[in-house]
């Protein structure tokens, strides 16, 4: 019973671990720009299909550090071309065209690499389980969850202590303000979506390593992140962790007890949260943005 409970809380932690990635690029592009990005767990796929082409010439090191920011530079492009048009309309134009991203960057994905799943080497040493009696936790386990608590704090650090990332968190509060004092809001916008598509090929390298690759793969984390977001609080990102954490653990402890509700626990989860404390677990009264 130890074992099965240990499983599952370890595979909670290795899903909340994605939601979180996942859901703080998402509340990053949501708070500073008012944008639904329904596109973002493609961004995902396309990271970890980056990954795979690269493999085989720079390596499985080489790839993850690569693919993220080609990622992000694809979302940097991506914001310039498209996403920049719908800022100031109303949310339904940022929802349609994500959404129709969305399909484009799926049909693409299936049309280069296949509708097939494809499975992704990682180094042998990371393969190996931790140990003879905890067999299920392997090594590259343990890597995700070291990059991902490296990659979180990296992004604290750069809102905090980097000028892009102080206008961001400024812009985030108050635009208009930021514009009035002469920044550029238009790359501040870019660079914003840049660093939350970077997030979002990070999961992908490291997903693609676990599961394996297949054109849908982000699907299925898209919509646990945004609860993620909503559970953690509107315009939070340290609640933002909280809640992919949260609801993480949460649909792995069900599945020890009730595995038909492991999903369903998710949205049960919001409904409380919702009722109890509508801004969300750490969000601010009246935030929006």
């Amino acid at each position: 019973m130890f074992q099965l409970v240990l499983f599952n809380v370890t595979n909670g932690l290795i899903i909340g671990a994605f939601y979180v990635l996942m859901a703080l690029g998402l509340s990053l592009i949501l708070n500073l720009s008012n944008v639904i990005n329904f596109a973002h767990g493609n961004f995902l796929a396309l990271g970890g299909y980056m990954a795979f082409v690269l493999t085989p010439y720079i390596g499985f090191w080489g790839a993850l550090l690569v693919s993220p920011l080609l990622t992000a530079l694809f979302g940097f492009v991506i914001e310039r071309l498209m996403i920049r048009r719908v800022y100031g309309r109303d949310p339904v134009y940022s929802l349609l065209l994500t959404f129709g991203l969305a399909f484009i960057m799926q049909d693409a994905c299936r049309y280069i690499w296949g509708p097939n799943g494809l499975p992704m080497n990682v180094p042998d040493l990371l393969a190996q389980p931790l140990t003879a009696d905890l067999f299920f936790i392997t090594w590259y386990r343990i890597f995700m969850v070291a990059i991902v608590i490296v990659a979180v704090a990296g992004l604290f650090a750069f809102l905090r202590y980097t000028r892009v990332g102080i206008r961001i968190r400024a812009g985030t509060l108050d635009l208009d303000t930021v514009n009035a004092l002469g920044v550029n809001v238009g790359m501040l916008r870019s660079l914003n979506f840049a660093v939350g598509s970077l997030l979002a090929g990070l999961a992908g390298v490291l997903a693609a390593g676990q599961i394996g690759l297949n054109p849908n793969m982000g699907d299925d984390l898209l919509m646990p992140s945004f609860i993620a977001i909503i559970v953690g609080g509107v315009g939070s990102l340290t609640g933002t962790l909280l809640g992919g954490l949260l609801i993480g653990v949460a649909a792995a402890l069900t599945t020890v007890v009730w595995p038909a509700a492991s999903e369903a626990v998710i949205y049960v989860i919001m409904l409380v949260v919702l009722v109890v404390r509508p801004r969300g677990l750490l969000g601010e009264e009246g935030m929006l943005t």
